[in-house]
């Protein structure tokens, strides 16, 4: 994985994400402090994995989703990686900006309009993956809404990979996060606050919503997914997925001792008949 970022080290600055419309990551400084999101952490135990469970069921040419895109990085990388027709999918029309500037092997963007991807039809997908997205949706109507959108993108027994931080996970220093408070609960939606480690070496608050992954199996069930499987990826796991000069960078003392990340899978059901 020749193209992991490696991050610097914590020179303890801080500074919130202050976004136009108060959401985390709109509008153009938003776009543009997302990009500059270090993501070692992400790196090492996240999106290898999320690649890992798509390379089992997703072929040359076919179509890969990525809903919620972003600028781009990880979508662009699963096109290199896959050769499959990736699309990206978005609900800030700046993120996709960016991401036509850094992402040239992704065939497509699509703005996700009132909670409908614009352009796509039923059934288009062949695999949609959908990283940390979670963490921005307020209730679980919304959640319920993003699952039911991913759902009708998918043709039957396409699977859907999901990537998200478990909130539960507090009190630690993570390589590249930290979430939440020391000793804080966080119920399902409510307000939790995620340090970010940046490229400068900088740190950034952003606010999120914290979803307990114990409850995501069922609102997937509920949005016409089966065969819900749930991993929680460890640093042992990840020697066999990432290059050497990424495991090499760091102890990762949290990560080994409670790894954070959660990735989800899970099959478009058939429609009820």
């Amino acid at each position: 994985m020749s193209d992991t970022p490696l991050g610097t080290e914590r020179d303890g600055a801080d500074d919130t994400a202050e976004t136009e419309d108060g959401a985390a990551w709109s509008g153009p400084e938003g776009a543009r402090a997302f990009a500059a999101v270090e993501a070692a952490t992400d790196w090492l135990l996240g999106y290898p994995f999320v690649f890992r469970a798509l390379a089992r069921r997703i072929r040359p040419g076919e179509v890969l989703v990525d809903y919620g895109c972003g600028p781009g990085k990880v979508a662009e990388h699963a096109a290199r990686r896959f050769g499959a027709r990736v699309l990206g999918a978005d609900t800030s029309p700046q993120m996709l900006e960016l991401a036509r500037t850094t992402a040239p092997t992704v065939a497509e963007y699509h703005l996700v309009v009132d909670g409908r991807v614009a352009g796509l039809a039923d059934g288009c997908a062949d695999a949609v993956m959908c990283n940390h997205v979670l963490a921005s949706l307020p209730d679980e109507d919304t959640v319920l809404g993003v699952f039911g959108e991913i759902r009708r993108l998918l043709r039957p027994g396409a699977p859907f990979v999901l990537l998200a931080t478990d909130p539960d996970c507090v009190g630690l220093d993570y390589a590249s996060l930290r979430i939440g408070e020391p000793g804080g609960s966080y119920a399902a939606g409510e307000p939790l606050t995620v340090r970010l480690l940046r490229t400068d070496g900088s740190w950034q608050e952003v606010q999120n919503h914290a979803w307990p992954v114990a409850l995501l199996p069922a609102l997937l069930e509920r949005s016409g997914f089966r065969d819900v499987v749930q991993h929680r990826p460890t640093v042992e796991e990840a020697r066999d997925l990432v290059a050497p000069d990424l495991l090499d960078s760091r102890t990762w003392a949290a990560e080994r001792t409670r790894p954070p990340l959660v990735v989800t899978t899970a099959l478009a059901a058939a429609p009820r008949g």
